[in-house]
């Protein structure tokens, strides 16, 4: 009950702004041709639904997602740990690391492409890479935000290093690794997209590269609401999992 009241009431103004804009484009206000009603994109996306189209471009786009997200979250935790031990290491990357994370990661993909060819392993490596320094760098803060008192209380109290790791450090980082994890998953599915929008076959972002290209209007306004859906269906899972393993950090109502 509570899940599906929240759900109304974030609902309720794209509801609004959809009948808004539905009225305007029946009368002519906004232009049909540019501005399909949403009635007319609903048909749409039942016609892309129905012939099987749209659940095969959705699930190429997460598949790529998934995949570079899964790798980018292992490596970019071991690497936070290794470089919160190493205070040397540490100072000696923390350059590149920030202008890996600075620069667009576009600009990066020729030169993937022409080290590993026109293929998906550059595709979900550039991903990877994405979604890795986002997590260096979040668990990296959590893990050397640790108070030093919370770790020596344990030690005193005959806690091994594997039990300092498992009740001190793990959960004290748990929330804002949940918060890295929410951001790395945002910025994965946008460079997924945005990278099938360049060169591409198949996934969201070849559906709407291919839909501007024919002046397929609907089909180009519904790929893009689906990109957005997407998005917030994540965002929502991340947050109800953190809910479930993080329920400290709930905020008070």
């Amino acid at each position: 009950m509570k899940t599906a009241a929240s759900i109304a009431k974030g609902a309720w103004l794209i509801v609004l702004l959809l009948a808004v804009w539905e009225a305007l484009s029946k009368f002519r206000v906004l232009d049909p041709l540019f501005f399909p009603p949403p009635s007319v994109l609903f048909g749409t996306l039942r016609s892309l639904t129905m012939s099987g189209e749209l659940g095969h471009q959705i699930t190429r786009t997460l598949e790529r997602t998934a995949v570079g997200f899964g790798a980018g979250v292992v490596a970019g935790v071991i690497v936070s740990v290794v470089l919160a031990v190493s205070v040397t290491l540490r100072q000696a990357t923390q350059p590149l690391i920030s202008a890996l994370y600075s620069m667009p990661h576009l600009t990066l993909l020729p030169m993937l492409m022409l080290l590993l060819g026109v293929n998906d392993v550059a595709r979900v490596l550039l991903v990877v890479l994405t979604t890795a320094l986002v997590m260096v760098i979040q668990t990296s803060d959590a893990i050397r935000g640790i108070k030093r008192d919370y770790v020596d209380m344990a030690v005193n109290y005959g806690a091994g290093s594997f039990t300092v790791i498992r009740k001190v450090y793990f959960p004290a980082c748990l929330p804002q690794i949940f918060t890295a994890l929410r951001l790395a998953f945002g910025r994965a599915l946008v460079l997924t997209i945005s990278l099938e929008l360049l060169n591409c076959d198949d996934g969201l972002g070849s559906m709407i590269w291919n839909a501007w290209q024919t002046f397929a209007i609907e089909k180009l306004y519904v790929s893009i609401a689906l990109a957005g859906v997407l998005g917030v269906m994540f965002q929502g899972l991340f947050q109800l999992l953190e809910k479930r393993f993080v329920p400290w950090t709930e905020p008070a109502r």
